[in-house]
């Protein structure tokens, strides 16, 4: 299989670093900035799961060239123009897998290509880009997992995850993704939030009997609106999440916290925006989820202003 890689950051360049590493066909679709920094120093792996460093096949938008498997690895707010650039490498067998946070962009890549060419996708991982263009991989959590919607166990379905085989990675398809990319949704949506609201990693939140007991409750809102909207929630997933934070690293931050300690761009609109939006549209009280959106929103605020 050809695997076309959108993007060679954190996430991008890991999955696809290690898919290189066990000998597959990637090619990573890149800036012009970023081209230039990988054909200087080649993409650099520097993981608990063991270091790896090669020079990557890359192309920029316009380029030529045809791809079985395309992996989506950008931001919320570089999806539009993601959209834009991998649409002429998507064939009629090509498959699609987002590794994005969310639901809302399945929404706009189903209206862009046909609902059989998309898969669902998520991913578990803590890695950042640092300003020499290395990827840092620091927990041994790296997972990254993918599925058909209706829950079959389809041929594509198979030869992607054989693709994985064998990588320093833990990649595999789901039979139940829709389920998993909920469940990751309110993971990763209540952990961002207190990260970003309370700007500690989520070892000193977790001590703390206030900023605790505030994450329990932000889950436990979130789960209501999710369950509203129909999502497969297993049950008792708030409490199944709470035994996952007790097990993190001390030091573990979201994305989304590295994003704002850099001054960067957040998908406030795309996770927590997005819950808050369906919570006043269905009139579920959030008060907590209500915190949360009003400082990311004054963070954003704080952010264009600077410019």
């Amino acid at each position: 299989m050809k695997f076309l890689v959108v993007g060679a950051g954190a996430v991008g360049g890991y999955f696809g670093g290690r898919l290189a590493e066990n000998e597959q066909d990637v090619t990573f679709l890149v800036r012009e900035k970023r081209n230039r920094q990988l054909a200087e120093t080649g993409l650099i792996i520097k993981s608990v799961h063991g270091d790896f460093s090669f020079q990557p096949e890359t192309i920029t938008s316009g380029d030529l060239g045809t791809y079985d498997v395309i992996l989506l690895s950008t931001k919320a707010y570089q999806l539009d123009q993601a959209i834009s650039d991998i649409a002429p490498y998507v064939r009629e067998n090509t498959v699609i897998i987002p590794m994005l946070n969310g639901m809302n962009h399945i929404h706009k890549l189903k209206e862009r290509f046909s609902d059989h060419q998309v898969l669902g996708g998520l991913c578990f991982i803590e890695s950042d880009l640092s300003s020499e263009g290395f990827i840092i991989q620091t927990s041994q959590t790296h997972r990254f997992v993918f599925g058909e919607w209706d829950g079959s166990m389809t041929e594509r379905a198979r030869d992607v995850e054989h693709a994985f085989n064998g990588s320093k990675s833990d990649s595999k398809a789901s039979r139940l993704i829709v389920q998993d990319m909920w469940e990751k949704y309110l993971f990763i949506a209540a952990m961002s939030s207190v990260t970003t609201l309370f700007r500690q990693p989520i070892g000193p939140i977790r001590e703390v009997p206030e900023s605790r007991e505030f994450l329990a409750r932000l889950f436990k809102e979130l789960e209501s609106v999710m369950r509203q909207a129909n999502a497969p929630l297993s049950g008792q997933i708030t409490e199944k999440h709470m035994q996952t934070i007790d097990q993190m690293s001390y030091t573990m931050k979201s994305s989304m916290q590295r994003d704002m300690e850099k001054h960067g761009n957040v998908e406030a609109g795309h996770l927590q925006g997005y819950l808050y939006n369906m919570a006043n549209e269905t009139g579920i009280s959030v008060p907590n989820l209500h915190a949360v959106y009003s400082n990311l929103r004054l963070y954003e605020k704080s952010r264009e202003s600077s410019f």
